[in-house]
């Protein structure tokens, strides 16, 4: 399994107009196969960053995400929007435990 944890620095007005993207993104993505969990949430420190969230079943589930129609669609959406990126780091995990 992979987690993948990215932060992106983004402007109201840029995450505003961002939402109805985000929002498709999110379903499609949770719809894939492999799969496991994807979610965009805004930092309530900061609410300027966007923490985006996912769990997939494998490499290959990740990479085939990546060559969807519907990461591209949500590419060209914020392309034009102040919506930078900082970090995006995967994690091979196992399947995990309860933390309590």
């Amino acid at each position: 399994m992979l987690i993948v944890l990215a932060k992106a620095k983004v402007t109201a007005e840029a995450l505003d107009a961002a939402r109805p993207a985000i929002a498709a993104m999110v379903a499609a993505s949770n719809a894939e196969e492999g799969c496991i969990a994807y979610a965009f949430t805004q930092d309530l420190g900061d609410p300027s960053i966007v923490h985006i969230v996912e769990k997939w079943r494998d490499e290959a589930a990740l990479t085939a995400h990546f060559a969807t129609p519907h990461m591209a669609t949500f590419g060209a959406a914020i392309a034009g929007l102040d919506f930078s990126v900082m970090e995006a780091v995967k994690f091979p995990t196992d399947d995990g435990a309860p933390v309590m």
